[in-house]
């Protein structure tokens, strides 16, 4: 397979490819390894047992995915990357906004897995961090640059080598194998605060796959059944989620786990000698290749930026030459970080969900209600065209969306809203964001007219099929 030459403009009809069925895969793996296995350390940390933490974790990522996979039709349907479509409801240059906040999710990503992988293999095997964390973003990005196709197969080659050995570890836990004696972690109950933080990091880990899903259903055929999409998706995310912060929950209420890497690796030896290094292995392969994927999604929010604010076209050098910037950046960014990951991981997810759920509810409700699937792709790409240059709706709703949620907000060590504190600490205020962000959207919306729009939508039609 080639490098991919295509990046925010439209996917023509005859090099739509792949099977549904792949999609199940691909968000199987991109949450099946051990970045997922350290957000189950975080109810824990916060003195919540095990079984509050899995209950919390799993609430967290079936509402999470719920956004995601609906988001995941889009591509297949219209063809676009995800960010290009919220021109209709941002505008033109409005779109800005929301791409801001998206680039700030895949650096912010990337950053974090960086940190984890070059901590996790300096604990096991005394490897230099600085010279594994450039390693492993050279490989991200060129994983990023082959694109769209030579992800899809790495993804699906690691899913059919992860699932095994984790299945192995993980029966060995459901059916009451007890590790080596050792200290025994301080025993755990309910916590209000520690379980809606748990339940908020499940939901940001989702969410946060919503703006860019449809990037890898756009080259699926469009005649491709809308629920069969919504569904894999959706079982593929959920599934391995649940699965390994279940998994990291375990370790760490049943062996005091701080690390995910060395704790995976220290519990897979003491099941059989050498499971545990290849278990790392795999596991490190497949945050490195989740790594190229937000790279490549990256790239593609950076290319939507600028065209935003001047017309680009999008060549295949615009497309490595992002890449290779966003490399640099996100590698400095880990190097001069230092320290444990865990430390910045609760607020990094609730960061990143404030400034993503109330985009997923504009866009999902101006899909699915308001506009109801049908654009004019054409305009998606035209400074005058009919959805403008910045479309008040969208911008607006964003913003009260936004406003609403801070009350009811807490960033651990930075900022607790006034209504979250006579909740105890308890954060509720991104379920807060969402409910305002959808309702602002459709009060301003009230009065849309699909009428005024269908002249511009069948000429795009025209225009792409002609």
């Amino acid at each position: 397979m080639p490098i991919e030459t295509r990046s925010i403009d439209w996917v023509p009809l005859h090099e739509r490819h792949g099977k549904v069925g792949a999609q199940g895969r691909f968000w199987f793996l991109g949450n099946f390894h051990f970045f997922t296995i350290s957000i189950g350390f975080i109810g824990p940390g916060m003195g919540l047992g095990l079984g509050w933490t899995i209950l919390a974790g799993t609430l967290g990522i079936l509402i999470g995915t719920v956004f995601q996979a609906f988001h995941a039709s889009q591509g297949a349907e219209m063809g676009l990357p995800q960010m290009i479509q919220s021109r209709a409801q941002f505008g033109y240059r409005g779109v800005i906004l929301p791409l801001a906040a998206t680039l700030v999710t895949y650096i912010g990503f990337n950053v974090v897995d960086t940190i984890l992988i070059a901590g996790g293999l300096s604990s096991l095997a005394g490897l230099n961090q600085i010279l594994v964390a450039v390693g492993v973003s050279v490989v991200a990005a060129v994983l990023a640059i082959w694109g769209h196709d030579w992800l899809h197969l790495v993804f699906g080659w690691l899913f059919w080598i992860s699932v095994p050995l984790f299945t192995t570890l993980s029966l060995a836990v459901l059916f009451g194998w007890h590790v080596a004696a050792g200290p025994v972690p301080a025993a755990r109950g309910f916590g209000a605060v520690a379980f809606f933080t748990q339940l908020a990091a499940g939901a940001s880990y989702n969410i946060t796959y919503a703006t860019y899903v449809s990037d890898y259903s756009r080259y699926l055929p469009p005649t491709t059944p809308r629920g069969r999409i919504i569904a894999s998706v959706f079982l593929g995310a959920a599934g391995s989620a649940i699965w390994l912060i279940a998994l990291g929950a375990w370790l760490a209420t049943r062996m005091g786990g701080e690390d995910a890497l060395a704790d995976l690796s220290r519990a897979g030896d003491l099941l059989r000698p050498g499971l545990g290094a290849v278990l790392a292995a795999v596991s490190v392969a497949a945050l490195v290749a989740t790594m190229g994927m937000n790279a490549y999604s990256g790239m593609l929010t950076v290319i939507t930026a600028i065209d935003s604010l001047h017309a680009v076209r999008p060549t295949r050098r615009l497309r490595v030459m992002c890449i290779v910037g966003l490399t640099a950046g996100w590698t400095l960014l880990a190097v001069v970080s230092g320290g444990r990951a865990i430390d910045v991981l609760t607020v990094a997810f609730v960061v990143m969900l404030y400034l993503l759920a109330p985009w997923t509810a504009i866009n999902l409700i101006d899909y699915f209600f308001v506009r109801r699937g049908r654009y004019a792709v054409m305009d998606l790409f035209a400074p005058n065209g009919i959805y403008g240059a910045w479309r008040r709706e969208g911008l607006l709703a964003y913003g009260l969306g936004l406003l609403a949620s801070l009350p009811f907000c807490v960033l651990p060590g930075i900022f607790t809203g006034f209504a979250a504190r006579a909740l105890g600490g308890v954060d509720v205020g991104w379920l807060v964001g969402i409910g305002a962000t959808g309702g602002c959207y459709l009060v301003l919306t009230r009065h849309f007219d699909a009428t005024v729009e269908a002249g511009a939508v069948a000429a795009s039609e025209q225009a792409l099929l002609g």
